[in-house]
């Protein structure tokens, strides 16, 4: 007579569930490292807003994939504290891209819209294999979905640099850029807020 545990399947289909959501992260945060270095020298060189706030998304990113790492399969109040951490660091880059911001509006930069529109591409290219590989793990607490948020923004954001790189192409004006900078920082923040609202509902649920 064989006896049989009604979780073991599911445990087994969560263990391997993790590891490969593990595999996924560490693919996330080398390719998100990469091109954070890549945008922030091509937005210092080609002087485009929009190029270094996809950097600095790309380098919030590049700590919030190792900050998952480390927490998964700890408690949920280690990864909302966690989440919560996120959230404010991704909060505090919307904030930097603000900053940036008027500091080229004061200056009356125009960036080189063949850099924003090449090295675009090439960000959209690794955002969206990312977003697609972590599609089926978007739901969950507030650190796995803080994952899918930023991979989701960091897609969006580059086809708005893309964009952003025609229009000053088109008007030879700055402003396309610095409009597309100032999205892809309200985005941020807008997710930022979202991260934060709910690892605080789930740390109160743990007092």
């Amino acid at each position: 007579m064989s006896m049989h545990c009604s979780g073991c399947t599911g445990d087994h289909q969560q263990a391997a569930t993790d590891r490969q959501y593990r595999r996924i992260l560490w693919f996330a945060l080398i390719s998100n490292a990469g091109m954070f270095i890549t945008e922030l020298v091509a937005g210092t060189v080609g002087q485009s807003l929009s190029l270094t706030a996809d950097a600095m998304d790309f380098f919030s990113d590049s700590i919030n994939y190792a900050i998952t790492l480390a927490v998964l399969g700890l408690s949920l109040n280690s990864r909302a504290s966690a989440a919560l951490f996120k959230g404010i660091c991704m909060g505090l880059v919307g904030l930097y891209v603000l900053y940036s911001a008027v500091s080229h509006i004061i200056q009356g930069v125009v960036p080189q819209a063949h850099i924003m529109g090449i090295v675009g591409f090439l960000a959209l290219i690794t955002n969206v294999v990312v977003a697609l590989l972590l599609f089926r793990h978007r739901f969950g607490d507030a650190n796995r979905q803080s994952i899918w948020l930023c991979s989701r923004n960091d897609a969006i954001g580059n086809i708005a640099v893309i964009c952003a790189g025609t229009g000053v192409w088109l008007t030879q004006s700055g402003w396309p850029d610095i409009f597309v900078g100032l999205g892809i920082a309200a985005l941020g923040l807008w997710s930022a807020s979202t991260i934060i609202r709910k690892s605080l509902t789930e740390l109160r649920t743990q007092i």
